[in-house]
């Protein structure tokens, strides 16, 4: 396992590069470039073409490629042009923002999905599992922004339950104080997220659980009078989570990308707020680290769901 684990790691590499290198011929057809709209539209465009001059915008493409990738290799993701700041920096800044926003949502996620879909499928054809079946094709049809637009108009303002906006209080002190007042900001937009990622979680685990129902296993298991209870936990969930548990690495990627548009929204300090930033401002150097970032994300999510289901699959071996 550990051989196969090591290879789909190098494997990586030049997955890395290759998208390294898409980031790079894309950006290069985004119109304008980081000091649009940043500079002083009075300033002499001699000035501004000195600018762009001395941060290399005018070297060639492969040029400047090889210069970042170089830099790159040493640690060094060159600077924030908006925040005048090592992009490592600005990205530390708000990684933490996210990570607590996509546990929270993965938790939440399976908290109500779970259960939906067992009880969906246990109790299939009956009013329970038709009101879980409308819950999921209005959580599946409706877009994200207008759910969390939905959430920020009903709970952040007209009941004003949650905060609409940011991450933290301004007003918060002391440790305790950050502390809660980040649980709190948190709690709306990941109710949001898990509520548009409960979908696949529970239609898999319906169709699973009454597909199991009617296997031969479980009615051997039945004519042997093993009580209905047992035979739900110890041969129908167990099989029918085999799905559920090999996209399990897929859900984590999925919160992490997914939060770009529910930050902007919330107008919550994440990276997917910050990536949105950077686009808007041509920031390079901090789009390409955020997408390499998320591509990274989805390899390991890959890597991670096989192993995942080889641990609840002996059988399964992964290549």
């Amino acid at each position: 396992m550990w051989k196969t684990i090591i290879r789909r790691l190098l494997l990586m590499i030049p997955q890395i590069l290759i998208l390294s290198i898409l980031i790079f011929i894309l950006a290069d057809f985004m119109p304008g470039d980081p000091f649009t709209g940043l500079v002083d539209p009075n300033l002499d465009p001699a000035q501004i073409e000195a600018m762009r001059e001395a941060y290399g915008l005018n070297d060639p493409l492969p040029v400047r490629y090889v210069d970042w990738m170089g830099d790159a290799l040493r640690g060094n993701f060159g600077r924030s042009f908006n925040f005048q700041r090592p992009v490592t920096q600005v990205i530390a800044g708000r990684l933490g923002n996210t990570v607590r926003l996509s546990i929270v949502s993965i938790i939440l996620t399976y908290a109500i999905g779970l259960p939906l879909g067992i009880l969906a499928g246990r109790y299939n054809e009956s009013i329970l599992d038709k009101a879980v079946l409308v819950y999921n094709f209005v959580s599946f049809a409706i877009p994200t922004f207008v759910l969390a637009l939905l959430m920020v108009y009903i709970f952040g303002y007209n009941l004003a339950w949650f905060p609409a906006r940011g991450s933290v209080s301004v007003n918060a002190n002391t440790t305790w104080e950050v502390f809660s007042s980040q649980v709190y900001h948190v709690i709306l937009p990941a109710i949001t997220t898990a509520v548009l990622g409960t979908t696949s979680i529970i239609q898999y685990l319906r169709s699973e659980i009454i597909d199991a129902k009617v296997s031969d296993y479980v009615k051997t298991a039945r004519s042997k009078g093993v009580p209905i209870q047992k035979v739900y936990t110890r041969h129908i969930l167990r099989n029918a989570s085999l799905p559920i548990a090999s996209g399990l690495g897929y859900t984590i990627v999925g919160v992490f990308t997914g939060s770009i548009f529910i930050e902007q929204i919330f107008t919550y300090s994440g990276m997917g707020y910050l990536f949105l930033q950077s686009i808007n401002t041509r920031d390079y150097s901090v789009i390409f680290v955020l997408v390499l970032f998320y591509g990274f994300l989805g390899l390991i999510g890959t890597l991670l769901s096989d192993l995942i289901l080889m641990a609840v699959d002996p059988r399964i071996r992964i290549d």
